[in-house]
């Protein structure tokens, strides 16, 4: 029998707001960050959860992204992440992600998150999920600090590359598998599977998915992650996440590229209560 994974973006997807920028507060009692800073943070992420991100702007975060962090000591980083996990992602995800991965992992598929924040976080976040395995961007670190090099960025066609690499060494079938996004940005992640599905899309990804006549989810209820996942011990992690990009906060780079930005507002013409198949929505 072939195997057969499951990918999943994670920002809005699996979780209601942006991984990277939810952090904004602990980083700032971690010394990391100013005040100054945090308040832009809670601002771009307010924007994010309305207007999501083109691949203009996807770029323009990633060369501000790798300026903010180099230099930050990678051990406090994790630090950081791991001792306030709980207290700042356990409310964002999803109740119908939760029951999607369920789902698959009963049907005997691997659980494999595709994001392109840092691995600081999507390997934590995994662990709470339960996840197989991991894919996330990563920056170089040298004498324990950010040197600002990106190693690895997980993003647009990196992600189905990454992709391909997993299902050679998982032995998975990519006609066999399923993927879940909510950003036109990802349209190779989507194209890479033979079961792709937009969730909370974009306006982009809401064109693609009726132009494809993918099924398109609306995901709305959040659920405790420690009610409902229980965290294996030895997380399995792809050699694309295994050591994560420093910018667990990067809310001035957000704030900089969305300043002048009209925000897209989503979509409510349809009922918003529960879990919705659609297609062509």
């Amino acid at each position: 029998m072939t195997r057969a994974a499951a990918f999943f973006d994670l920002d809005k997807t699996i979780i209601a707001k942006s991984s990277t920028l939810a952090f904004g507060r602990p980083f700032f009692q971690g010394g990391l960050i100013n005040r100054r800073t945090v308040l832009k943070t809670a601002y771009a992420q307010f924007v994010f959860s309305l207007a999501g991100a083109d691949a203009q702007q996807m770029e323009r975060l990633r060369a501000q992204m790798t300026a903010m962090v180099t230099g930050w000591d990678a051990a406090t980083v994790h630090e950081i992440v791991r001792e306030t996990l709980h207290e700042v992602v356990d409310p964002l995800v999803y109740a119908e992600a939760a029951d999607l991965i369920e789902e698959h992992r009963a049907a005997g598929r691997e659980i494999v998150i595709v994001s392109s924040s840092g691995a600081e976080m999507v390997g934590p976040i995994g662990e709470m999920l339960g996840a197989d395995r991991v894919v996330a961007t990563r920056m170089v670190v040298e004498d324990g600090r950010y040197t600002g090099e990106i190693d690895f960025y997980a993003y647009a066609d990196n992600k189905a590359a990454a992709m391909r690499e997993v299902a050679a060494e998982g032995g998975y079938d990519l006609a066999d598998c399923y993927a879940y996004s909510d950003s036109v940005t990802d349209l190779p992640m989507l194209t890479a599977v033979g079961h792709p599905t937009a969730v909370n899309p974009d306006r982009g990804l809401r064109k693609a998915a009726l132009q494809h006549g993918w099924p398109v989810l609306r995901f709305e209820r959040p659920v405790s992650m420690r009610a409902r996942f229980s965290v294996p011990t030895a997380p399995v992690v792809t050699g694309a996440a295994a050591m994560g990009v420093g910018a667990a906060v990067v809310g001035l780079a957000w704030y900089a590229r969305y300043r002048s930005a009209r925000p897209v507002l989503p979509d409510t013409s349809g009922p918003m209560s529960g879990r919705r198949r659609r297609r062509g929505a």
